[in-house]
């Protein structure tokens, strides 16, 4: 792996714009990674690798316009200490708790790291003068609602303290604007699927049809239906987002219009892995677990009126996720 030691870092792009990326080594983040690196921009790396892995990012590790730093934002001196020899552009951070099952169970954990590690990333923007901040922020700010929401819409009611936090994080930005000369883009992912999964369904029924291919838990009723957006297309719209919403603070939903129900998640997954006669275990009620929103879709007029199109419906995202993921893990093998 090549590390650089933060004392001896130096930022080597001369055309490109340099990156900052938190949660760089996970699902999500492995993917902006490649695809600035692609564009042709330096990108610097930041993760502690609780959720994220080398492994997703190694087809990158020895290229000249990527560094990868193991460590934890919320350790001060090791995340000041790359911007004090290097000129970072942009802060692309995506670094958060993600399994909200944890959150619900222990309010410190989204406090500390879907909260405070953007508290970190806004302490450096101002010492650091930065002029470019990307928040990954979530569908779950605007609650339980079945209503499709907008980005100017007064309801903010999250039944997650993942959502709360996030929900936060969006107010802090928005305060930090005001003292500082930065745009920030606030972008609210809904649930994003694709290779290198960290977590989310179907990484959890993939995994446990490994253990068990003949009979499927299922949390809740099987209901539950949610937009599902593939990561390539996700990634594309942050891009267009950036590129061209210019104002200081700027929010978007980015997702799909369609929606797709836990049991055909379900049905997708044990189609994809060659699996017959699997039972589904169903726990019961609307919900999954405390925090979680059955049901869910937003207003996408804005992203739309940017000329954004996801390539791929809510459906197709799973269906190629599954196969991806699948590949993923046999490559890693």
């Amino acid at each position: 792996i090549r590390h650089i030691s933060v004392l001896y870092f130096f930022c080597l792009t001369i055309n490109g714009m340099n990156y900052l990326i938190t949660g760089g080594a996970g699902f999500i983040g492995s993917h902006m990674c490649t695809a600035l690196i692609k564009q042709g921009h330096h990108v610097v790396c930041i993760d502690n690798l609780s959720l994220g892995s080398v492994q997703n990012i190694d087809h990158i590790i020895n290229n000249n316009h990527f560094t990868f730093v193991q460590g934890d934002i919320l350790d001060k001196s090791l995340f000041e200490s790359l911007f004090v020899k290097s000129t970072i552009d942009c802060i692309i951070h995506l670094a958060a708790n993600s399994d909200i099952q944890a959150g619900s169970e222990n309010v410190a954990v989204d406090i500390d790291k879907t909260f405070l590690t953007t508290v970190a990333c806004l302490s450096c923007i101002k010492k650091f003068n930065i002029k470019q901040f990307v928040f990954a922020s979530s569908s779950a700010v605007y609650g339980d609602s079945v209503q499709p929401l907008s980005e100017t819409t007064n309801h903010y009611f999250p039944v997650s303290f993942y959502g709360a936090a996030k929900l936060a994080a969006e107010h802090y930005i928005h305060a930090m604007l005001a003292q500082v000369d930065c745009k920030a883009w606030v972008i609210r992912f809904p649930n994003v699927v694709g290779d290198r999964l960290t977590h989310g369904v179907v990484y959890d029924f993939i995994h446990k049809l490994i253990k068990d291919p003949k009979e499927l838990k299922i949390l809740g009723d099987g209901k539950q239906k949610k937009p599902y957006v593939m990561v390539d297309d996700l990634i594309d719209a942050i891009f267009l987002v950036v590129n061209t919403m210019q104002k200081a603070f700027n929010v978007v939903n980015v997702g799909v219009q369609s929606a797709t129900t836990v049991t055909s998640i379900a049905d997708i997954v044990t189609q994809q892995m060659n699996l017959s006669n699997v039972s589904y275990a169903y726990t019961g009620g609307t919900g999954g677990w405390v925090g979680d929103v059955a049901q869910f879709s937003y207003d996408l007029s804005l992203i739309k009126s940017l000329g954004w199109q996801a390539r791929y419906t809510s459906d197709q995202a799973i269906t190629e996720s599954v196969r991806r993921q699948l590949t993923h893990m046999k490559k890693i093998k």
